[in-house]
């Protein structure tokens, strides 16, 4: 049966790590040398199926009401000895065999985006780039941003960079997502993202890696990086041009392009630096189109005009929201929105633990076969939701749900795909409180 492959695949990936994994203990001399209740590949097991509940309830749950289940201060001891990249290595392990299960096509759409997570702690448990200050709240909180890379294909999440708050940094996080990103024989990248991360730098980190990237800049008649180009300001276009970046005033350099920039000293670029007599060239595809306000929309892209219309364009920009509703689904339904520590350490566990488990539930909604149904306004898709809790029982490693008992079960947990819906952004950030473990309904 597929899903048992998969959760072979799954078990596969954690042994793996396991075997390797001197460089994940916090000491590898003593941590994991005797045999207890919570070996690593329990504890790994366990944080991917942990849900919303408190530490104990999920306990409970996971080792189905037996007396000799572990403590919550046992498993708060055992998670002291891992570090956080234990669970980023399976997650990466995972990812590599998934991969493997589905036929290669000729491009990846990649959406990069971040999202912050709040959290309780104490200063004695959590350094000051973590805290935010009281406004929001009368004592203030403790946060982090996740930046993602996002699969708009698989709806599997295909790497991450996890930054304290105050550390935040969404261009450097995106280069080392695009230069450590694995890229496939035959299967061109292409790295959609919002106006946030254009950027001359992040731009070339995609050159260098030979992708693409699709990035909404801003407006032609806003001071930015196309309010600068040799670019009509009004009307919708297609223009393609060479920017030549160089980073000296000096004489010596001879540059010529359609339009020649200085990158200073206070701004990044890894290509070229500071004071080179040399010069870096962007070949750059500028489209602008309307919107159905009336309002403009501009993309900065090195994608083919041969191969991708300003249809095309328009539509693989509007498919980036997809990694907007992931991480809805990763904080509310996966239950990233709940956390069961105050240590900083400790919830970068449970981030890629989440993680794990939303790639695991998107794959198996992807090889689930539902039936077409005639007559019907809607075509279906099987309920993220209830997908999430199945998956999050039969992936466990000591789990003995039969898999052939899966399928007939996610075909009828269905909802109706509706496409034509559309909603209002939101104009100013929403906060939302993080929600305390101890005192949250069991």
């Amino acid at each position: 049966m597929f899903f048992n492959q998969i959760k072979f695949l799954f078990r596969d990936a954690i042994f793996y790590v396991v075997s390797h994994m001197t460089p994940f203990l916090a000491d590898p001399d003593k941590d994991f040398t005797r045999r207890r209740k919570l070996p690593p590949e329990t504890l790994i097991s366990f944080l991917v199926s942990q849900g919303a509940s408190s530490t104990g309830n999920e306990l409970d749950d996971f080792f189905d009401f037996h007396c000799d289940a572990p403590s919550p201060s046992a498993i708060n001891q055992q998670r002291d000895k891992l570090k956080p990249q234990v669970l980023e290595e399976v997650c990466h392990q995972l990812l590599l065999s998934l991969l493997k299960l589905d036929p290669p096509s000729p491009y990846r759409f990649l959406a990069a985006d971040g999202s912050s997570f709040s959290f309780f702690s104490t200063p004695k448990l959590a350094p000051d780039e973590y805290f935010v200050s009281g406004g929001h709240s009368a004592k203030g909180f403790y946060s982090l941003h996740l930046n993602a890379l996002y699969d708009l294909n698989s709806h599997t999440y295909m790497d991450a960079v996890i930054q304290p708050v105050h550390f935040k940094d969404e261009f450097k996080a995106f280069c080392t997502m695009v230069d450590r990103l694995e890229t496939l024989e035959g299967t061109s990248d292409i790295f959609i993202a919002d106006r946030g991360y254009c950027s001359y730098n992040n731009m070339a980190h995609v050159l260098e890696k030979k992708q693409f990237f699709l990035f909404r800049s801003k407006d032609v008649n806003v001071r930015g990086i196309a309010g600068h180009l040799p670019l009509p300001k009004q009307g919708s276009f297609d223009r393609c041009l060479d920017i030549v970046i160089k980073r000296s005033h000096s004489r010596k350099i001879a540059a010529s392009g359609d339009y020649v920039t200085f990158v200073g000293a206070a701004s990044t670029f890894d290509f070229l630096p500071y004071g080179s007599l040399d010069t870096y060239t962007l070949p750059v595809r500028v489209v602008r189109f309307p919107l159905d306000d009336g309002s403009y929309e501009c993309i900065m892209t090195n994608l083919p005009a041969d191969e991708f219309t300003m249809e095309d364009i328009k539509r693989l920009y509007f498919s980036r929201w997809g990694i907007e509703t992931s991480f809805r689904r990763l904080k509310y339904t996966i239950g990233l929105s709940s956390f069961h520590s105050y240590k900083p350490e400790f919830i970068k566990q449970e981030i890629w633990a989440k993680l794990i488990a939303y790639n695991l539930t998107e794959t198996v909604i992807n090889h689930t076969v539902v039936e077409t149904r005639k007559n019907t306004k809607h075509s279906y898709k099987v309920n993220f939701t209830e997908a999430a809790h199945i998956c999050r029982v039969f992936f466990r490693l000591h789990s003995r749900k039969n898999p052939a008992d899966v399928m007939p079960l996610l075909r009828r947990k269905l909802i109706p795909v509706r496409k034509e819906r559309s909603f209002p952004r939101l104009q100013t950030a929403h906060f939302r409180r993080p929600r305390y473990f101890l005192y949250r309904a069991a």
